[in-house]
């Protein structure tokens, strides 16, 4: 008897010692610019991501999006030519103007290569909490990830993960440095 009620009162102790104090269920990120920028929110599961100006087909030779162009030598690495990082702003998910034509161009090799897959990893400055800033760097790799699919990448194609804090590029503590960090970065 003694026994069983040890038992009980261990698996008690170790169900309440894993209970998290983060509630799944709150909006970790306000986007609060997402109609000065051409994005929007949506109150269901995702975000609304809407690229203005970059097309697809017959007329994107009109966007200004450079033809991709594939090195042999440097197939792992994806488009040649072309950043593999978005930048955002401060507490913000939101795709500025300037990522949209890096944006196309990605979405053009991945859709010339379709045995190609990206990794999107979503990163954030040292600000904030390890939770905030996990699930702000994942509402930023889902931004980049539905931009994406918006041009007509595979959904089987990407994947989006974030690393918050724990992988900047710059230590500085200047506004300069801290804008490095903000960042989403696509693998191939």
């Amino acid at each position: 008897m003694k026994m069983q009620l040890g038992s009980v009162f261990l698996v008690s102790a170790l169900l309440v010692g894993c209970a998290s104090g983060v509630k799944l269920d709150d909006v970790p990120v306000e986007d609060r610019a997402a109609t000065s920028a051409g994005v929007g929110t949506g109150t269901g599961t995702g975000t609304g991501v809407s690229i203005q100006g970059v097309g697809t087909g017959q007329g994107a030779a009109q966007s200004g999006v450079a033809p991709v162009t594939v090195d042999s030598k440097a197939a792992g690495q994806g488009p040649v030519g072309v950043a593999h990082v978005v930048f955002f702003d401060y507490d913000s998910f939101v795709i500025r103007p300037e990522a949209r034509p890096v944006i196309a161009s990605h979405a053009q090799f991945l859709m010339a290569n379709r045995q190609r897959k990206a990794s999107l990893e979503g990163h954030t400055d040292d600000r904030g909490g390890r939770e905030y800033n996990l699930a702000l760097g994942q509402k930023r790799a889902d931004a980049v990830r539905q931009a994406l699919s918006l041009l007509g990448v595979s959904e089987a194609q990407l994947e989006s993960v974030s690393f918050g804090k724990e992988k900047p590029l710059s230590e500085g503590g200047s506004e300069t440095e801290q804008a490095k960090n903000r960042r989403v970065e696509i693998r191939y």
